[in-house]
């Protein structure tokens, strides 16, 4: 079953609430209506389509954890790859990070990067700060 970002980011602040001893069930409801900080970055990769995949797998898990796999269309050369990484002070705060590999060439693979979090009253911009980690990561 796919979630929707909205849904990862709430149940993820809704589980540090309950950590902390607050209300794991009022924050996830809180979260829900809160803006989210997005941020989005295209990249070409110049491995073939199947090595760019694991590239992508890699770099990913090592800035954050996989929340499941992401349904895609049958029969086109894509493949979603889904995490939940930590950004702020001590990397509290959540963000959502997808990211779409495309078969771009016989040598070369695009990947459609897009980070989210919530952003409270205190603007942290922790998609686009996180956005801009992963993509140096892909690129090494």
């Amino acid at each position: 079953m796919d979630r929707s970002e909205d849904d990862i980011l709430a149940d993820e602040l809704g589980a540090l609430a309950a950590v902390s001893g607050g209300s794991g069930r009022l924050t996830r409801l809180v979260a829900k209506r809160m803006r989210k900080n997005v941020h989005e970055i295209d990249l070409v990769i110049p491995l073939p389509f199947d090595e760019a995949v694991k590239h992508v797998v890699t770099m990913l898990e090592r800035a954050g954890r996989a929340v499941g796999p992401v349904p895609t269309e049958p029969g086109r050369d894509q493949e979603t790859i889904r995490v939940v990484a930590g950004c702020g002070v001590g990397g509290l705060n959540p963000v959502v990070v997808t990211a779409l590999v495309t078969k771009g060439g016989e040598h070369a693979s695009q990947v459609r990067l897009r980070a989210a979090a919530k952003e409270g009253l205190i603007k942290q911009r922790a998609g686009e700060k996180t956005a801009v980690r992963v993509a140096a990561l892909l690129s090494t």
